[in-house]
């Protein structure tokens, strides 16, 4: 089994809210394990909500749910789900950070939906561990930590770690481990409730595939653009780029304003800035760090570019982006 049953063989799942969690991840999570229950006849699962106190948080949609427990006050969870989602380094303390490493030292299955690897990695629990996380996070929390391995999966389990995407992943990630300990038949059946058209892999890509973001069917646009989005770091020059799509720099160029009303050069800027965007909000990286890492080669230029591009500069747009408390979706 990929969790562990209590000594009545039910399978308690338990999950830790943070503040600003994403709700959606969530109840993902729990409604399967309802259906479940509905049409296995008896309750093979069971769940429960832990804060750091007994007081409930505010999800990142600003909704509360009322029931939750402190997690110093309830039996050590056999089976955990962090659940997080902005700003989730903001929300660590060391006291949970302790009682994760004891939980996880006396043999508990520990997981991460969305953001909740910051937790697990201040813990120290994901050395030598194979890892997933939301797809907007990823690159940040990858800067900050290039020792790790972080995958794109809907959702990784790697022993006794289980990380997932969050959002719909969730879904499937529970899918998966009713399928896992309790058959495809139920599996199946309880997909069908969430109007699904089947169980998603977890090697099944988190974002929308390229074509479709950007409503273009041009191959050789796209692989321009899937090399762009490849190399922010080292950025290729427009010769290289067009050398991909095996036509000239001045085909790009007209290629380019026909499809996106831009230059390549301009495009390309765009991704590079808006990658440093998210680098300001989710890393800690200095400004001088995310200029490197988006393909600057000084801070002045990064600066000069960003402020063109933002109308503001990276250091006040870090200040007013940290200040956001999140979507409402």
């Amino acid at each position: 089994m990929i969790l562990k049953p209590d000594v009545d063989g039910t399978l308690t799942v338990s999950f830790l809210l943070l503040p600003e969690y994403a709700m959606v991840a969530l109840l993902s999570a729990i409604e399967p394990m309802r259906v479940a229950n509905r049409f296995a006849g008896r309750a093979v699962f069971r769940w429960q909500l832990l804060t750091e106190t007994d007081e409930p948080v505010f999800a990142s949609n600003q909704l509360m749910l009322q029931r939750s427990d402190s997690i110093h006050g309830v039996p050590a969870p056999r089976n955990l789900f962090i659940c997080s989602s902005f700003h989730p380094e903001k929300y660590i303390q060391k006291s949970t950070t302790a009682w994760l490493k004891k939980i996880t030292n006396n043999g508990a299955v520990i997981g991460a939906m969305d953001t909740g690897c910051h937790l697990l990695e201040a813990a120290g629990l994901l050395k030598n561990r194979r890892v997933t996380m939301h797809w907007e996070a990823a690159s940040a929390f990858q800067e900050d930590h290039p020792g790790l391995e972080i995958t794109n999966e809907l959702f990784e389990i790697d022993r006794n770690l289980i990380t997932c995407a969050g959002g719909t992943a969730a879904i499937d990630l529970m899918l998966h481990i009713i399928q896992a300990d309790f058959g495809y038949d139920l599996a199946i059946r309880v997909c069908e409730q969430f109007i699904k058209s089947g169980i998603r892999q977890k090697s099944d890509k988190q974002r929308i595939d390229l074509a479709d973001r950007l409503n273009i069917d041009h191959p050789r646009l796209l692989r321009v653009v899937e090399q762009m989005e490849r190399n922010l770091e080292d950025p290729v020059t427009l010769s290289q780029l067009a050398g991909y799509a095996c036509m000239s720099v001045r085909q790009l160029e007209r290629l380019f304003r026909t499809h996106l009303k831009r230059s390549p050069a301009a495009y390309y800027m765009s991704l590079r800035l808006e990658h440093a965007q998210q680098l300001l909000k989710d890393s800690r990286l200095s400004i001088a760090e995310i200029g490197i890492a988006c393909g600057f080669g000084s801070a002045a230029h990064f600066t000069r570019s960003y402020r063109r591009h933002f109308s503001c500069s990276p250091s006040a747009s870090r200040s007013c982006l940290r200040l956001d408390v999140g979507d409402t979706t």
